[in-house]
């Protein structure tokens, strides 16, 4: 079943459209990845899913149209984003930053057990729960991002560039805990990202953007054996 389905979609800043046409669409309980060259079009894509830039088109969530809600409106429906360069809120704690990620929920029971969740997925950040989110490593900061978006207990989670600026230690953390969350917790994932060698070892489906448009799909298995598509679309030799 598609949780997300997207056609038509054009999107971009002012008067320039960065994307143009795309359709694609995200099943319930699976990982599924945007992958192409710097410019393509995949950030502007996850902004346009989350209301923060101009899009038109059709953007059905659940069945329901989103295009042209509010951010805050979206984020009520179900769907966390976690963009590049984090988002944290630098001068306050990661306990903070956390139950900030929860501001629209009423259920404060299930935000403390779903914030205990997060410790468990990131138990850095537990240790760390009283610093200033400004003072952590970039690792950290990456973690403290996730989980802020986890606490949101979101249906969809929007992942823009999540090994961005990390060591390969810190990366393969980051998508181990991510798996976790996608196979035993039943989150469905929308992740663009640059290591493509990376996330299609454990997405189900990929997505290949080229000038804002959709050119390829197909399973992450089928990307990832195509040496064509490794060398036009994904730099990978």
């Amino acid at each position: 079943m598609s949780l997300l389905e997207v056609e038509g979609l054009d999107a971009g800043y002012g008067p320039v459209t960065v994307v143009r046409d795309a359709a694609f669409s995200v099943d319930e309980g699976k990982v599924m990845t945007i992958l192409g060259a710097n410019g393509a079009g995949k950030t502007t894509t996850l902004r346009a899913l989350s209301g923060v830039v101009r899009a038109s088109g059709s953007i059905r969530f659940d069945g329901q149209d989103i295009a042209g809600s509010s951010p805050e409106a979206i984020v009520r429906l179900g769907i966390a984003h976690v963009p590049e360069g984090r988002g944290n809120f630098a001068s306050l704690t990661v306990e903070e930053n956390l139950r900030l990620g929860a501001y629209v929920r009423k259920d404060a029971k299930a935000v403390r057990e779903d914030m205990e969740r997060c410790y468990e997925h990131f138990p850095r950040l537990r240790e760390r729960s009283e610093q200033a989110a400004g003072n952590l490593s970039g690792g950290e900061q990456q973690m403290l991002s996730i989980a802020r978006g986890l606490m949101l207990r979101p249906r969809l989670i929007l992942l823009d560039e999540p090994s961005h600026g990390l060591s390969p230690l810190i990366t393969r953390e980051v998508f181990k805990i991510l798996e976790t969350v996608a196979r035993e917790e039943g989150t469905t994932l929308l992740i663009v990202e640059q290591n493509a060698n990376l996330v299609l070892g454990f997405a189900d489906h990929a997505y290949v953007l080229e000038t804002g448009r959709v050119v390829l799909d197909g399973s992450a298995e089928e990307i990832a054996n195509d040496e064509g598509v490794r060398r036009s679309y994904l730099g990978m030799a």
